[in-house]
């Protein structure tokens, strides 16, 4: 049987609950719900890219991609993402985001989209599946 893994960025400040940002098990990994953070200070509290929802979505994906990295992978070897939304109206922008975002991926991942309360602040979470080869 495979050793569990976690998979933690250098970008990324420790979880605020007992959780891994990343967890390797064999060829899956599984990225856990990344917020639009910025790449953390070590002592100062996380800061949230920025009020918008362009600068939220894209520090979002980049924070997706950093675990993804880390643990060896890249979006080619996602397979289904999951995102949450705290507004409606914000689908339209943030899918044309997420288009441009992964443009060159050959085959994109599945998708679900769901409608969620986020902390104060921040406007959307993505989480991702991917299996290594």
């Amino acid at each position: 049987m495979s050793e569990k893994t976690a998979v933690t960025p250098p970008t990324h400040a420790a979880p605020p609950a007992r959780f891994s940002h990343g967890v390797r098990k064999g060829n899956v990994l599984q990225v856990a719900g990344q917020v639009g953070f910025l790449p953390a200070v070590p002592g100062q509290p996380p800061v949230v890219a920025g009020p918008t929802l362009r600068e939220q979505v894209l520090q979002t994906l980049a924070n997706v991609e950093s675990v993804l990295t880390e643990a060896g992978a890249g979006w080619d070897d996602v397979v289904m993402t999951r995102v949450y939304l705290t507004d409606v109206a914000h689908f339209a922008e943030m899918n044309a985001l997420y288009d441009a975002h992964l443009k060159d991926v050959a085959v994109p991942p599945a998708r679900t989209t769901v409608y969620v309360g986020l902390p104060a602040g921040l406007l959307v979470e993505i989480d991702a599946l991917a299996v290594l080869d």
